[in-house]
Order: structure tokens, then sequence, then C-alpha cells
């Protein structure tokens, strides 16, 4: 009966004085109810209306709404939903679209539409509540050297710590003092669906980690690193949250320093006490490795045990214990002087929970193999997402890696950078051969996002090339 009442009303009316409604559908609707056709006034007030609607209203004629979202979110159904809207409606912000971050709505609002940015940020507040919790604008252009905007609260709350989630990870930070675009998202996924499990994988600008959890996630050892010690924390509490702490080791020096002391090969002179601290994290997988039985075990039965260390002592720190060198390395000498070692900077990471050594492992390593224990004897992939000066960084391999250490293929290098209209891959592949002093064979470029009608952000990746590397026993380069 009300299917059958419905039929009936399925109509379009264009006058408010109902004049319209076909007599027939009266007919018919007085055979199975006693009505009277009467004027009703409904006020249809700010509650009701959406942000779009709302904004047509009250911003000047002429002007575009800004009516788009990017959202991150947990269920994919309503990211798909957003991203309808975002092909719907235009925006009026700098980069196309609006950011909702976890609880932080993230604005770019542009210089025709900042007079209007609180009712703007007030509207977007109060029909995205309580999900929004803060709507923020970003000031100015990004000028530090971490990359992190500044940013002035339009609405709702002073707080800027939320968590995110892509891809199966989620990721906490302060949006006030680290850098994430979600816009990346794709392009976390695309690179990391190169990876193997078991791949060791060098991350120069970790940030959070938007590629080093999932990369752990995968199974990948990552070495990352950031300059920015607020990025360091927060991914090692998403390495955490994550439960790939094990997997993840942070650091936080710059990035020169960092990709020196992981791959520097051992020197046949110095102190044993003076091991870089990359090597001293590492030492983990060679404890693995001398419990090898154990090891193979919790790799076929995802078990995670906590098996107590006999030779740590109650008062023997945390830090004094990753120090330590186990008898694989007793003859590897690295040179003194480390600035990962003086400065305290190297994490070992999850190595240990309440006086135990975790040798947890993640559970897609079914069936592994035996962990590389040497980074400067063989690494995967390093990845460069420092796009406004990436290529700047790799000089920094020159001469690095010692062929007589290595083993089996050079890493794939994945450095970020932007391209202009007025600029060609083989201008951008002449650079990095330049910083490299070496010739790339086979890049590939991968355009990733346009950052402005004229400016375009690539992934260049190759291999790198033994003409950076040094062979024999001296520092002379392949030619």
């Amino acid at each position: 009966m009300l299917l059958y009442y419905i039929n009936l009303m399925n109509f379009h009316l264009d006058r408010t004085d109902l004049s319209e409604i076909p007599s027939k559908k009266l007919g018919e609707l007085r055979e199975i109810f006693e009505i009277e056709v009467v004027p009703y006034s409904l006020i249809l007030g700010y509650s009701y209306w959406g942000a779009d609607y709302i904004l047509k209203q009250i911003l000047p004629p002429g002007v575009e709404i800004p009516s788009s979202f990017e959202t991150i979110v947990k269920y994919f159904i309503y990211v798909k939903f957003l991203h309808l809207l975002i092909l719907t409606f235009p925006s009026m912000f700098v980069d196309s679209t609006d950011i909702f971050l976890g609880h932080v709505a993230h604005l770019n609002i542009t210089d025709e539409l900042l007079p209007y940015k609180d009712v703007i940020a007030k509207v977007i507040y109060d029909k995205n509540q309580p999900r929004i919790k803060t709507v923020v604008n970003k000031v100015g252009t990004i000028t530090n050297e971490f990359r992190v905007p500044k940013f002035e609260i339009l609405a709702g709350e002073d707080n800027m710590v939320t968590e995110v989630k892509q891809y199966g990870a989620t990721f906490k930070l302060d949006y006030s003092s680290v850098y994430w675009n979600s816009r990346l998202e794709h392009e976390h996924l695309r690179l990391i669906s190169k990876f193997q499990a078991g791949d060791i994988v060098c991350d120069m600008f970790a940030g959070i980690g938007p590629f080093a959890i999932p990369a752990a996630q995968k199974g990948c050892i990552v070495y990352a690193n950031d300059l920015n010690p607020d990025s360091v924390r927060y991914l090692k509490i998403n390495a955490e949250i994550n439960k790939v702490d094990n997997l993840v080791h942070a650091y936080n020096m710059d990035a020169r320093k960092f990709i020196a002391e992981l791959l520097v090969a051992p020197s046949s002179e110095g102190n044993s006490k003076s091991n870089a601290a990359i090597s001293k994290s590492s030492e983990k997988w060679d404890m693995h490795a001398n419990r090898q039985t154990h090891f193979e075990d919790s790799c076929l039965t995802d078990k995670v045990e906590e098996i107590p260390d006999e030779n740590l002592s109650n008062s023997e720190s945390i830090g004094q214990s990753c120090m330590k060198e186990d008898s694989n390395l007793a003859s590897a000498k690295r040179r003194p002087g480390s600035p990962l070692e003086e400065n305290g900077m190297a994490e070992c990471a999850s190595t240990f929970v309440g006086g135990k050594k975790k040798l947890g492992l993640n559970k897609r390593l079914r069936g592994c193999e035996s962990f590389n224990t040497r980074p400067w004897e063989h690494i995967d992939h390093v990845i460069m997402n420092l796009p406004a000066s990436a290529l700047q960084f790799l000089d920094a391999f020159i001469d690095l890696i010692q062929m007589r250490y290595w083993k089996g293929s050079l890493p794939w290098i994945h450095c970020y950078c932007f391209m202009r209209s007025s600029e060609t891959k083989e201008f951008i592949k002449s650079e990095a051969e330049t910083a490299l002093g070496a010739s790339i064979q086979d890049p590939t470029f991968f355009r990733v996002r346009d950052v402005a009608p004229n400016k375009a952000m690539f992934c260049l990746s190759f291999r790198l090339p033994e003409g950076a590397c040094v062979t024999g026993d001296g520092r002379t380069r392949i030619q």
C-alpha cells in the first residue's frame, strides 16, 4: 500500500499553489485515504542545506564555490563518493582540493576568497562536525628546512594532532610540525608495489613514514631518516602503531651523513668501538642469525616471542646494548668518529621490550630467509622524496659503495623531482648524471601529479650506475 502511494506521488511540481497536481492522481489518492489538498509553508533553514548551497548564497556572484574535498577516511566507498564531488564541483583553492586530515580540514584559500575565509571555515566546520573538529588555512609559502607550512586556525579546536589512514596503515602526526601530503597516497602505493618481502629499503627523507611504514608492512627492512626531529618521533610512533617497529630503523640526521654512514664499507683500521650506529641498529638481525633455529621457526609459524637476553645486565642501558658488536661483526671495523655514534642519534627501535629482546617478525615474512645484516653489502631500494632538491643529493653516492664488499645488483634509486613545462626528461636525466658523475642506463620517469599549470612532480627511477662506485682496494672509480 505504501509503495503504491509513493508511485502515485511520483511527479514534479513547479508551482507552489499545488494546482499542477493531476486530478486523476488526486482521485486515486482519495480512493485510498481521506485527504484534502491545502497549501503549507515549510521553511528550510541553515541546518537543512549543504555547504555548497549555503556558500553559493552568501559568497559574491561570479566566484567559484569551494565545494570539493579530498578526504582520508576509513571506508573506501566514502572516498569514492567524495572523489565524485571533486569532479562535480570546481574549487577555488590553490591546489584544486581541500584536504580533510583526520579531524583537521586543511584549506588553501586563494587571495580572491581570503576576505571570506572565516565564513567559509564556519560553514565547512558546521556541515562536517563532529568528524571535523578543526579547520585551518595555510599561510604563505613553505620556506623552512622541514617543509612544514604555517597555519591559522579558522574554526574549531586548537588541536593539530590527528590520525589518518592510508592503504591499511594508520599515521599519527602533528600537522603543525611535520610534513604530510595526502595527495601522494597513490604514489606511495605505486612505489611500494615494486618492493618484495625481505627487500632492504633506505628512505632518506622519510617524514612520518608514508613510504617506510607500508614497505615494512610488506615485509621489507627499512632504514628511515629525516632531518626533522618531530617527524622522526612520529615515525617511531607510527611504526609501533602499525606493529612494524621491528622492521623500521629510525634516524634523525642530515641525509648525506645518513647515507654515508649506512653504506660506508668497513675499514681495516680504527677502533672497534667506533662502529657506525647504522650497523649497530642492524645488529638485531645478526642476533636473529645467531639463533637461526628460532628465527626460521618464527618466520614459518608467525609467532612473536620475547626471549630473555642473558647477556643484558640490569644496569646496562638499551643504547649500550645496541652498541655491542656481535661475533659476526667483530672483525668489521667502521671508520671512527661516526656522527651517528657521537650524536647518539641511531635507534635500536623495539629491539628490547621490558628488558627482553624481541624477535618478532612481520606476518608477511612467511618462509623468509635470513635478513641482510650489513647494508654496505646490499640494499635494494633508495627513496629520495624531496622533489625540490633531491637531485642535488645524488652526489652523496659518489665513491660510496665499494664493489669488493657489495653483493648482488646495485640498488634502485627513486629520486623525486619537479619538471617545468620548458624542461625535458633528458634535461632531468643529465642533471642526475652530473650529480652522480656517471651515466644512467635505462631510467624510467613516472608523472606523479601536476603541482602547478606549468610544473609537474616526477619520480625518476634507475639503478645506481657502477660508474659512481669504488672498485678494487683503492678509490679508483669504474670508468
